[in-house]
């Protein structure tokens, strides 16, 4: 981690793409519902969601593709946004997620 100006700076490895599709998420047994703001390889930041555990399960239905269902873990938390990181993803998801992400990278 980078200070600047004594505040931590986190660089990321995967770049991020804007995504404006709602999110499921499964929490201690409740179904919730959260609109994704960003979108990469290694995770998502959520827009909206309630005070929740740092251990889920996310469905992410790619547009124009499958759904992505893992496990994820709370990352970052900041006032209505969460930052999740992907616990693991099988090959036929990766691949799904890089055909969602590629023609949106800049």
């Amino acid at each position: 981690m980078l200070e600047l100006s004594g505040t931590p700076v986190v660089q990321r490895y995967h770049p991020r793409v804007e995504a404006e599709f709602m999110v499921k998420l499964r929490v201690n047994g409740r179904n919730l519902v959260a609109k994704a703001k960003d979108l990469s390889m290694a995770g998502l930041s959520l827009l909206g969601v309630p005070a929740i555990t740092d251990q889920l399960t996310v469905t992410l239905p790619l547009p124009g593709d499958r759904e992505i269902t893992t496990r994820a873990t709370v990352k970052r938390r900041s006032t209505g946004m969460i930052g999740l990181e992907f616990d693991q993803l099988d090959w036929d998801d990766m691949f799904a997620l890089a055909r969602y992400l590629n023609p949106r990278l800049k």
